[in-house]
């Protein structure tokens, strides 16, 4: 029993001596552990310090190189605005000495111009005596000539002036013939050069149209069916398409009359789409006139675009294209106006090219120069006009306006462009073969040319020749003389201009000549 007591309590000595002992050993490590810290945290906070002072160091160093390229910088601009100020301080010296030489040059003019104005006042009352005594002089001078030669003074003013005219009017006809003469030898040789190879170069077919188609029938019996019942089927396509249906006794055909070729054309259509599909009535007649309406709408596209690729000509507006098109229809003295255009563009091209002028804008003025005449039953005006407001208004270039408004003289050509449309135009028109008019109206161009030219005095006759491209003058050799009967030419073709509208040109050939008559007996 002690046994076990003594060695409970030897046990709980040893467990008391082990704690204190553990006791004690965690305590030496805790303090060994706080000195560790404390030693790094020293050498932290020395390496830091270290770290800071070349950190101060570094940035000290770098303030400094800064404010020295600060300084030589300022120091440099001062430099150059020193230099600066000096020159315009030099220049400002310059002014001055120069303003004050400038100066002193007016004062020095100024003097000398109040001498001479002292000068010419003495002059002028010098002059203002003389006047006096010259205009003494001069009444009594020509009181005396009136008593000479026994005419008044306003007597012989008249005959002096009368005299002064007459020759007057010989100079000029005289130096009207000496320019023609030398713009003739040297400008007609160019023109007709230039013409000569444009025409040559350039190889247009001639189109002729009518104001009235013919549509072929498969027998007379189609007739009735097309007048139908009470002519309901004849006066239904009148109605829808604007045009008139003539059906006499011409054998298997029927006759479209109509002023506008386009609607003739959708008559036309429709007219052999009915005859082949054999249903005429109302209903039907009105829904194929407006399918044929479509289909020469879109021939008309197609036509204009066409003309634009043949003749090489590109960013047209599209509704100035459709009037192109619409050309296809016109004629004009017979000629087709779509085919007229695209001759004038190649040949205003061709001249153009000879010409050294641009090229483009030649080929697309002769190409628009008739789009007039697309809407010419709708407008008011010459065509040209017209074209040229139709081209403003959708965006061409301001001397294509011009050159489409004055290939007619409506306006006065102001440009070599328009000169150039005008050229090619008379040429197109006036070629052999391309227009043609009807007997009435060619026969009434020549009796007016022919009474133009006798409208003046001194012409004895006047003939028209070469179908009225040209007109014989003749003249009497004394009330016209040889300088005066070109000043007489060129006031005839001014009021044939002015009058008459024609193809091409007319030319005007005045004739005078002298005759000695005698007799051998």
């Amino acid at each position: 029993m002690q046994t076990d007591i003594l060695t409970l309590i030897f046990i709980l000595a040893a467990l008391t001596v082990g704690v204190c002992l553990g006791m004690l050993l965690r305590r030496k490590l805790s303090e060994s552990k706080i000195n560790n810290a404390k030693t790094e945290a020293e050498k932290l906070v020395s390496d830091a310090k270290k770290e800071a002072d070349n950190l101060r160091k570094e940035a000290t160093i770098q303030a400094k190189d800064v404010a020295l390229q600060a300084k030589a910088d300022w120091e440099q601009e001062s430099r150059e605005l020193r230099k600066e100020f000096q020159v315009q301080e030099h220049r400002l010296q310059q002014k001055e000495e120069n303003f004050e030489r400038k100066q002193d040059l007016l004062e020095k003019r100024g003097e000398e111009l109040s001498q001479r104005e002292n000068q010419q006042r003495q002059q002028s009352e010098q002059l203002q005596k003389k006047s006096g005594e010259l205009d003494q002089l001069y009444v009594v001078q020509r009181e005396k000539l009136e008593d000479i030669s026994g005419m008044s003074g306003e007597q012989a003013k008249q005959q002096l002036v009368e005299s002064m005219l007459s020759e007057a009017r010989h100079d000029a006809a005289k130096g009207i013939k000496k320019i023609e003469e030398e713009a003739h030898e040297t400008a007609d040789k160019k023109a007709k050069k230039i013409m000569a190879l444009a025409i040559q170069r350039y190889a247009g077919d001639f189109v002729a149209e009518k104001t009235v188609s013919v549509v072929p029938l498969p027998s007379d019996e189609m007739k009735g069916r097309i007048i139908g019942r009470e002519g309901r089927n004849i006066r239904a396509i009148e109605a829808a398409t604007g045009i008139d249906l003539i059906i006499d006794d011409t054998p298997e055909a029927v006759v479209i009359s109509g002023f506008n070729p386009v609607r003739r054309e959708v008559a036309k259509i429709s007219l052999e789409r009915l005859i082949a599909d054999g249903r005429i009535h109302p209903a039907r007649i009105e829904e194929l006139v407006e399918k044929a309406q479509e289909e020469v709408d879109e021939t008309i596209r197609q036509a204009g675009e066409q003309a634009t690729f043949d003749v090489g000509v590109h960013g047209i507006h599209p509704e100035i294209i459709k009037l192109l098109g619409m050309l296809k229809y016109r004629t004009s003295y017979g000629q087709n106006v779509l085919v007229h255009s695209i001759e004038v563009a190649f040949l205003c091209g061709m001249m153009a090219a000879e010409l050294g002028i641009n090229v483009k804008q030649a080929k697309r003025a002769g190409l628009l120069h008739d789009i007039g005449k697309a809407v010419s039953h709708e407008m008011e005006g010459s065509h040209a006009v017209n074209g040229g407001d139709l081209a403003r208004k959708y965006g061409e270039a301001p001397n294509i306006v011009h050159a489409i408004a004055a290939h007619h003289e409506d306006e006065k050509p102001e440009t070599v462009l328009a000169i150039l449309t005008q050229a090619a135009d008379a040429l197109s028109g006036a070629r052999p073969g391309a227009r043609r008019e009807t007997l009435e109206t060619y026969v009434k161009r020549l009796r007016e040319l022919e009474q133009i030219g006798t409208s003046f005095d001194g012409v004895t006759g006047c003939f028209a020749i070469q179908a009225g491209r040209e007109i014989r003058v003749m003249v009497s050799s004394d009330q016209v003389t040889d300088e005066y009967s070109h000043v007489l030419a060129k006031d005839i073709a001014s009021k044939i201009e002015q009058e008459m509208t024609y193809p091409g040109q007319i030319r005007v050939n005045v004739i005078r000549e002298t005759r000695a008559v005698e007799y051998a007996k």
